[in-house]
């Protein structure tokens, strides 16, 4: 069900709007002020918005603004921006163009006519649904390729091609950090809904009382988020429809969800909380996990039949020590993708420093070796040659490494601040990475407020999807 926000300072239109969208099958919110309308807008999905341009605190095409990004450079709207209609009772032309040059999808003026509205409207949504699809499949294309020559990687390569065109429900083993998700973007790539959304959650990240509502979604604000929350939520297996649903970590789901997981396998419908009727769905599900299922399955703590509901097409993903030929083509992606990042295109590495880099055991996979490719050169700005002495300390001291120098690793820095940096930067990544990219649990172990993580995030240039 497609979600739409109302903006407007007169009741009555807010009013009359949402009985009459509501009958058409949309889930409705309204806001009276720019304040409460940004706060809804920051705090849920919308695919499209109503928005008056006279507003009691502020102007709309502010809004409009806020909503939309940065357009003056004629950028395209921030990942998931609903499209904006905007409405007015003193539309001018000069109004309407500047609407249109912020990025709004149209221009309505009152009195509304609904027929216009209602046509404005299925436009809009259709035309955020592209652009969302668009972005996802332009996600999916940087983010499936599957780097490596060994004996096991061609196998995972030669699985996908044959596997991934059926609609099996797959079941990914495997170690945190050897590329779960990336093999389950390959599958999606290679299927025959490549075309159609990959959407992914990661059950180990949701707390409990949220799990529910994020696979299944919620209707008439029965959600758990309090009395400011959006009136109805799609969830996971809605949003997925028609395309593939990645669950990761399917193994830390509690034996009542895997319950409800399992009847929405079978019968390809489910109640969202607070629901009446029940939503269809043609998903295929991909999950994955770091766990020996069947051993969980023997304490209690995984139901067998949803294991063999899951487990129709098995995939094991090696660990990276067991293809340590694969470290150098990985090192190179990695440096070459942060060199670009980092505005150090030409940055290379020494043979000894791969040597090094394949001596060591690599606990944290693939996962941890992009991290400590990443780290080297934010803690070597200066350095254009990146040699053993360069690598961390733990990965110089593994036998057979060679060029280690004591206190080599430290690279001098310009000021003090740009040092503090980033080490700052290195200990929130490292973190993050502990917490497998859950900014809330890792400001929990940082001690600090999420918002405060979230800003020094933000002033280190660290991106939430690290």
């Amino acid at each position: 069900m497609n979600h739409v926000l109302i903006v407007d300072d007169e009741a009555d239109i807010r009013e009359s709007l949402e009985a009459i969208l509501r009958e058409e099958n949309y889930a409705i919110t309204t806001a009276g002020t720019a304040a409460e309308a940004l706060e809804l807008v920051r705090d849920a999905d919308f695919q499209a918005v109503l928005l008056d341009i006279w507003l009691p605190d502020g102007d709309g095409l502010d809004v409009l603004s806020s909503i939309r990004g940065d357009r003056s450079q004629n950028a395209p709207p921030r990942p998931g921006a609903p499209e904006v209609i905007m409405i007015s009772g003193h539309g001018t032309i000069e109004a309407a163009v500047r609407a249109t040059k912020l990025g709004a999808f149209d221009f309505l003026e009152k009195p509304l006519s609904m027929e216009r509205t209602l046509l404005a409207l299925r436009n809009a949504i259709q035309a955020h649904q592209l652009r969302e699809d668009n972005q996802e499949l332009a996600r999916q294309l940087t983010k499936g390729n599957i780097t490596g020559e060994s004996i096991s990687v061609k196998a995972l390569r030669q699985q996908i091609k044959l596997m991934a065109p059926t609609n099996g429900r797959v079941l990914i083993f495997g170690e945190s950090g050897t590329g779960k998700e990336l093999i389950a973007r390959a599958m999606h790539a290679e299927s025959l809904r490549r075309d159609r959304v990959f959407v992914e959650l990661n059950c180990a990240a949701i707390p409990e009382d949220f799990i529910e509502t994020e696979l299944f979604g919620y209707r008439h604000g029965a959600g758990p988020g309090g009395p400011n929350q959006p009136s109805e939520k799609r969830g996971t297996f809605e949003r997925a429809d028609g395309g593939t649903l990645f669950l990761d970590e399917v193994g830390d789901m509690s034996l009542k969800t895997q319950a409800k997981v399992l009847r929405t396998l079978d019968e390809q419908r489910f109640y969202p909380v607070g629901a009446s009727l029940p939503v269809h769905v043609d998903t295929r599900v991909i999950a994955a996990t770091n766990k020996d299922l069947e051993e969980e399955i023997a304490r209690g703590n995984f139901r067998e039949d949803l294991f063999y509901r899951l487990n129709v097409i098995p995939f094991y993903v090696p660990p990276l020590r067991d293809r340590k030929e694969d470290i150098p083509l990985l090192a190179h992606e990695f440096l070459s993708e942060f060199g670009q990042q980092y505005g150090r295109a030409h940055v290379e590495i020494a043979e000894a420093a791969i040597t090094a880099l394949q001596h060591y055991h690599w606990p944290g996979n693939v996962r941890e070796l992009r991290n400590v490719i990443e780290r080297v050169l934010i803690l070597n700005p200066k350095t254009q040659r990146i040699e053993a002495k360069h690598l961390p300390m733990l990965v110089q001291r593994t036998e057979g490494a060679s060029s280690r120098v004591p206190g080599a690793a430290r690279e001098e820095f310009s000021t003090l601040q740009q040092a503090r940096e980033a080490y700052e930067r290195d200990y929130i990544l490292k973190e993050l990475d502990r917490c497998h990219g859950n900014v809330s649990r890792a400001a929990e172990f940082l001690g600090l407020e999420r918002s405060h993580l979230y800003r020094k995030m933000k002033a280190l240039g660290i991106s939430t999807h690290e």
